[in-house]
């Protein structure tokens, strides 16, 4: 047996102990599929075979990966003595001297890690398409983006080269590269895996990890595996009552489910991605639920007005920060990043401490009111996205100018934006396929600590309408 790639994280390390295969043998048959679609796909920028054949021996069997393969997005999810790029040339020999804690929780959970996923230059944009790596594509059609910014992977798992890869999550970067990759992705609450030991918040509170999965399985025994906080994170998330492994063997409890179609925001939202939202409330009204269309009450236009402002300080953040530990001043920097990132610097470069500061309490009265919403409801269902996977190029700043791609991403991340900015956890179903066989993906968002339910939940769904058989022709078990 050398092909394993339809067996998720969890049936690869049953293999293992079953004494089917040994983990070196599910590192070799995972590196041989990225050898293969990689150069098409350009998923993984920086492979770490030869690190990962020395690292698989240590694995335990009794652990709970038991060796298998697994992949890292390059950004926040330090390795020692790797790279973090961040997919920038002001960042590309950055060699960090000691694993985050997030990376240690993946060691010892027995995972081998087989290389670094690509994203978009600092994780700024729905799209990964960066000038220090090239574009990801996607593996359901070549031509479009994979999502970003943990695009490379969403591609990665889509195409079989891992059954389940790290990610993170800004503004919707596991979820969007889950709808436009056609597989599973959740962000957790605010606080429930830590940034340490080198952040305690990104922005404002925004940035989640996690992983994108083939199976809502895995994902489960990965939260299980890394949730929990170090000593001083400035945000953190109760620990759950069970395993949300064990929470997947009870069927969810009868929930009340809200489901909206329209944009809070005011954009177009893609007739594809509305459909995939009826269908999906049609399938959990059939499976017992309650289905009402409901949405919380937002000032649409107040939020994109404060949201382009307060995304600008992503970009600012990071090159301030930089120029910082340089001793120069970020202006000097600014040359060197990408034409977006230089638009969002102009912008965030404006904004004082005091404007920075009444937004984002402002972002908490709509963090509140979303919690008050979901005080009548368990779980929010929308379209994840404002449409399907869009051409590669199409939030090309160098082309289309900055404010030009920054109406078109609000208009993209029309709905993911919202958990980010109330701490809620969120997940993004590969439930839908368009004519032309693009996946759209369904998204759920529910109430904060309550990731247990998101999961029962999703796995009825999936149990209902599996996926795991649908694969792009580019997978390379096809």
């Amino acid at each position: 047996m050398d092909d394993f790639s339809k067996f998720d994280l969890i049936g690869q390390a049953d293999l293992v102990r079953a004494g089917e295969v040994s983990a070196e043998e599910l590192l070799e048959a995972a590196i041989a599929r990225a050898e293969e679609v990689n150069p098409r796909l350009n998923a993984i920028i920086r492979p770490l075979y030869q690190e990962a054949r020395a690292e698989v021996p240590l694995a335990s069997k009794d652990s709970t990966f038991a060796g298998a393969p697994f992949l890292v997005k390059d950004l926040y999810c330090h390795m020692a003595g790797v790279p973090t790029t961040g997919a920038s040339a002001l960042t590309k020999n950055f060699v960090p001297d000691h694993d985050s804690e997030l990376m240690k929780r993946y060691r010892r959970a027995g995972l081998s890690t087989i290389g670094k996923t690509n994203l978009c230059e600092f994780g700024t944009l729905g799209t990964t398409e960066p000038k220090l790596f090239g574009p990801t594509r996607n593996p359901w059609d070549e031509s479009r983006s994979s999502g970003g910014s943990s695009g490379g992977t969403g591609a990665a798992v889509a195409a079989g080269i891992v059954p389940a890869a790290h990610g993170g999550d800004g503004a919707g970067s596991i979820r969007i590269p889950a709808s436009c990759c056609g597989v599973f992705g959740l962000k957790p609450s605010r606080g429930r895996i830590t940034l340490g030991p080198d952040l305690g918040d990104s922005t404002g509170g925004i940035v989640n990890e996690h992983v994108l999965s083939l199976t809502v399985r895995d994902s489960a025994a990965l939260l299980d595996a890394t949730h929990g906080p170090l000593a001083g994170d400035p945000y953190t998330a109760p620990a759950p009552e069970q395993s949300y492994l064990q929470a997947l063997k009870t069927k969810p409890r009868k929930l009340r489910i809200a489901y909206s179609t329209g944009s809070l925001l005011g954009t177009f939202v893609d007739p594809e991605c509305v459909q995939a939202t009826l269908e999906a409330a049609r399938l959990c009204e059939s499976l017992g639920h309650e289905v009402i269309e409901a949405a919380p009450q937002i000032d649409g236009d107040t939020y994109r007005t404060y949201y382009k402002r307060f995304w600008a300080m992503t970009a600012t953040r990071a090159i301030t920060a930089l120029a910082r530990g340089r001793g120069v001043k970020p202006d000097s920097l600014v040359s060197e990043v990408e034409p977006f990132n230089q638009y969002l610097f102009e912008v965030g470069s404006k904004i004082t401490a005091a404007d920075y500061l009444v937004d984002l309490n402002w972002f908490h009265g709509v963090g509140r009111d979303i919690a008050n919403f979901l005080g009548r409801f368990d779980v929010w269902l929308t379209p994840t996205l404002g449409s399907p996977p869009p051409v590669l190029g199409h939030f090309d700043a160098g082309i289309h100018g900055g404010e030009e791609v920054m109406e078109r991403f609000l208009q993209f991340l029309s709905f993911t934006t919202f958990a980010n900015m109330a701490g809620l956890p969120s997940m993004s179903m590969p439930l839908h396929w368009t004519p032309g066989g693009l996946p759209v993906g369904t998204q759920f968002t529910g109430r904060f600590n309550d990731e247990g339910t998101l999961f029962q939940l999703a796995s009825q769904l999936e149990e209902a309408l599996p996926w795991v058989g649908r694969r792009p022709s580019i997978h390379a078990a096809a």
